[in-house]
């Protein structure tokens, strides 16, 4: 029972904070539109425009939606929407609901682990392999708050109100990697995105709210 009491009090807590506070401290982030156009062996292919519907559904303040391919020939889907406060509705849509309402269907979800050169532990982000048709991909993304990275939406959420709490800031970045998958090899298209991900991680830091 006192467990029970505890922990209504925390969600009456959350509750009051969320619908009393004032508003929240601004955050810096340069414009995701001057991400590097070319980075490591990745160069821009295409930059991609969002529909306004999406954009109206979506509600990021900023965003950023490209086409990278390699020397390799590897192509990839780059998108990175980021909030600077979430206390209006303005939150993330996990592509484990967006991609199933596009008409996709998922084969794996799990989380992987990517070493990053500038950190001692790698990050870990969710892998989603889906298909809609002929066409296949896996889905690489996770959620981003300055230097802390999330896999889990729970997780997430979880941040965002002690963020919310302590700090009183709610923003956070959702960065997703699509890669297409041809002749049905997963660990290959997985190994791009991978790739893709050590290049632009420290690079892309320095674009999210500080």
């Amino acid at each position: 029972m006192p467990a029970k009491i505890l922990t209504a009090l925390l969600i009456l807590q959350g509750a009051l904070f969320y619908g009393l506070s004032r508003g929240e401290p601004a955050v810096l982030a340069s414009p995701l539109n001057r991400f590097p156009t070319q980075i490591g062996d990745w160069q821009l292919l295409r930059e991609n425009v969002m529909d306004e519907d999406v954009k109206e559904t979506l509600r990021a303040d900023d965003y950023l939606v490209r086409d990278y391919t390699d020397l390799h020939g590897n192509l990839l889907n780059l998108f990175v929407a980021s909030f600077k406060s979430q206390r209006a509705g303005q939150t993330p849509h996990s592509p484990k609901n967006c991609l199933p309402g596009s008409g996709w269907i998922w084969s794996v979800s799990d989380v992987i682990p990517v070493p990053i050169p500038s950190r001692t532990v790698p990050i870990e982000v969710n892998r989603y392999i889906v298909s809609r048709g002929d066409d296949k991909a896996a889905v690489l993304y996770w959620y981003q708050s300055r230097d802390r990275v999330v896999a889990s939406e729970y997780r997430a959420a979880a941040f965002t109100a002690w963020d919310a709490l302590r700090y009183n800031r709610t923003d956070t970045t959702l960065i997703r990697v699509v890669i297409p998958i041809a002749h049905n090899r997963d660990d290959v298209a997985t190994h791009a995105g991978v790739a893709f991900i050590q290049t632009i991680f420290s690079s892309l830091r320095g674009f999210l709210p500080t």
